[in-house]
């Protein structure tokens, strides 16, 4: 299969790298995808699909690193928005659209007593930890997952000194015991535990949680007087509509909100039990110019509006679990050493490390031939299913897989 034409993506990205570090931001720059292959500038979305600006078209299985859960330029959304902006958005005070969001959070969402609302992810999870250590009066955060990239638990290192973060202990997903010992080490000072209920594939393939992981997390932070976090930033309104706290039916304290929540458009929210949040109102400090304005809470009202009415959640599991089976069974017709791990509504691909040591060239190789065939996905990231993904579109994927595996057999084995 040929090479993709990106004449237009390249020289806008040759350009970009004189203007912006990097060219891109962080995961989106040309090595997280395969160099060359993936375009680096997009045009334009519709429903499940997306196209380059070399005019190429793809079925888009990243879903924007996952904000997109109806589609994109969802037209009901986008109206709700327009006719906000004529009403105007940014204003000295807030409007009555946050105490409407919040209602809805506490309708959804269990132990969502009170909410505030920002803009990031990482504004989110930082807020949250921040409330955690105001409302008990201790440092230690004991963290499992990707939870932004701020000070205290971003990865890359450099620019931050260390008295930021050293209060900060990582555990492995699913591994109770690696917990315990941080508990144990830690529990006269603990301030939260905080995890992504749904595994991540930058640490190990994505997972479900394990009967009593999450459980054990909450009785484990509770005991040393610490609270459980939830980062729900990627689960929440995509695992249920309540999150994966409603699905695995464990309650955190508290817990974080994004992607999913507005179909695109920037917002977070933190929220939880009221005594705790109450610390925001004076001992905690939260507050920004944007974090009021109102064209992502009207956007977020329509989104989890339409999740609703539509009960779009159930049928997009169901969906997902046709779609997750039928890809397992064709990679085990094409006896190439992989497996699809996850949850039916964010599938990811793992080529398994073998003795060989060609996995590597596998999942390259396979990830060229379907950026080649019109399969938007990321190497190194689990995929999504959008609401508006068709049967035709889904069917289309299933025969990459098959074309794109068998491509990896004859070429690499």
């Amino acid at each position: 299969m040929d090479k993709l034409k990106l004449e237009k993506s390249e020289k806008l990205y040759e350009e970009a790298l004189n203007l912006i570090p990097g060219g891109i931001l962080g995961i989106r720059r040309p090595y997280n995808f395969v160099p060359g292959e993936y375009p680096v500038f997009i045009e334009k979305g519709r429903g499940g699909k997306i196209w380059d600006v070399d005019g190429n078209e793809y079925i888009d299985l990243l879903c924007s690193y996952g904000p997109i859960i109806i589609g994109h330029a969802e037209k009901e959304v986008d109206d709700a928005v327009k006719e906000q902006m004529e009403k105007g958005f940014c204003f000295n005070l807030a409007q009555s659209y946050q105490n409407d969001l919040a209602n809805v959070m506490g309708e959804v969402v269990p132990g969502a007593e009170m909410t505030v609302f920002m803009k990031t992810g990482s504004d989110a999870t930082t807020a949250a930890i921040r409330t955690a250590r105001g409302y008990t009066g201790k440092k230690t955060i004991l963290r499992c997952g990707y939870h932004g990239w701020h000070d205290w638990c971003v990865e890359v290192k450099g620019g931050i000194p260390e008295k930021l973060y050293e209060d900060v202990h990582e555990f492995h997903y699913n591994d109770l015991d690696s917990l315990e010992k941080l508990i144990d080490e830690h529990r006269d000072d603990l301030a939260a535990v905080i995890v992504t209920p749904i595994g991540h594939p930058l640490a190990h393939p994505v997972t479900a949680p394990e009967k009593g992981f999450l459980e054990g997390c909450r009785d484990m932070a509770h005991s040393a007087g610490g609270l459980l976090i939830f980062d729900e930033i990627r689960s929440g309104f995509r695992v249920s509509i309540g999150g994966a706290q409603l699905r695995y039916n464990v309650q955190p304290d508290l817990s974080v909100f994004g992607k999913a929540m507005a179909n695109g458009y920037p917002i977070s929210a933190l929220t939880g039990k009221k005594e705790i949040m109450e610390v925001i109102n004076g001992k905690v400090f939260i507050s920004s110019t944007f974090f009021p304005n109102s064209l992502e809470m009207v956007a977020a009202l329509k989104t989890i509006e339409i999740l609703r009415r539509d009960n779009a959640l159930d049928t997009l599991w169901e969906r997902g679990q046709v779609f997750l089976d039928d890809l397992n069974a064709i990679i085990d017709e094409s006896g190439v050493s992989a497996e699809m791990t996850g949850i039916p509504v964010m599938p990811y691909i793992y080529f398994t490390p073998s003795e060989d040591k060609k996995y590597k060239a596998r999942r390259t190789l396979f990830h060229t031939y379907a950026i080649r065939a019109g399969v938007f996905m990321q190497p190194y990231h689990h995929s999504y299913i959008a609401i508006r993904h068709t049967d035709e579109e889904l069917e289309r994927v299933k025969q990459v897989f098959r074309d794109g595996l068998a491509f990896v057999k004859m070429n690499v084995g």
